[in-house]
């Protein structure tokens, strides 16, 4: 199985820890994920550490309106490190404003940017913010990836356009029927799981600190919405992830 984000930089356990136990559930690949400078060197010493793990280099939006968003040079030479498979978490996000659309925006820009003279996958953060994510990733031509997906009506969108769809453990609550029915309208090649550690635990997890093992409770919501074998599920999502960041 691939964990195709998490944030192993943010859990109060070891890295290390994590990531033996994610192996002894069958989790054999994870992207963890940095948010800003110092965040995506730890995502690459961890990557450099670790076979089977990877790092997606970004800088949140919701650092947007800071200091942060002004070391998009340092971002791109850290992008350029072998084991760098992604560019974000990047996008737009309108429950929590730290930094006004207009700053959130420039930076979304900025990270797409960065993955078309990289050719590498966006990893976009979005929350009630369907359309104006829509309408800027309208005119990029390279992989995308709709991380922690928690937008039905993008579901059309996304399917039009190839994305890749990546489902975290909120599609295992009992109020998310309308994700897993999502789950259902993404064409087999186009779906990932993740585990969005350290948040988002799955319902039988609830409640406690998220972590890349726990990524398999996922897949299960996710075969049984679909009718499919939960092995097989596992396999194709693996299959998935290594096309969408291009891993051996």
């Amino acid at each position: 199985m691939t964990d195709s984000h998490a944030h192993l930089d943010a859990c109060d356990e070891p890295a290390d820890v994590l990531v033996e136990r994610a192996r002894a559930a069958g989790v054999t690949r994870i992207v963890t994920i940095g948010t800003g400078i110092d965040s995506g060197r730890t995502a690459l010493e961890l990557a450099e550490r670790h076979a089977g793990v990877y790092a997606a280099l970004g800088i949140h939006p919701h650092e947007a309106a800071g200091l942060e968003a002004e070391r998009m040079d340092e971002l791109g030479d850290l992008l350029r490190h072998p084991k760098a498979v992604g560019v974000g978490e990047t996008g737009l996000d309108t429950v929590r404003q730290f930094a006004t659309p207009e700053q959130q925006r420039r930076l979304f820009d900025a990270h797409l940017g960065l993955a078309s003279e990289l050719a590498l996958p966006v990893v976009i953060h979005n929350r009630e913010a369907d359309d104006e994510t829509a309408s800027t990733l309208a005119g990029f031509d390279g992989t995308v990836i709709l991380h922690c997906f928690s937008s039905p009506s993008l579901v059309s969108v996304a399917v039009e356009r190839g994305y890749f769809v990546s489902f975290a453990g909120n599609a295992t609550y009992p109020n998310a029927a309308g994700l897993r029915e999502a789950a259902t309208m993404i064409p087999a090649e186009r779906l990932l799981v993740e585990t969005d550690s350290p948040y988002l635990a799955p319902q039988p997890l609830r409640g406690k600190p998220n972590e890349p093992a726990n990524v398999v409770h996922t897949i299960r919501a996710l075969a049984e919405a679909r009718g499919q074998d939960a092995t097989e599920l596992a396999a194709q999502t693996h299959a998935n992830a290594a096309v969408a960041f291009g891993l051996a």
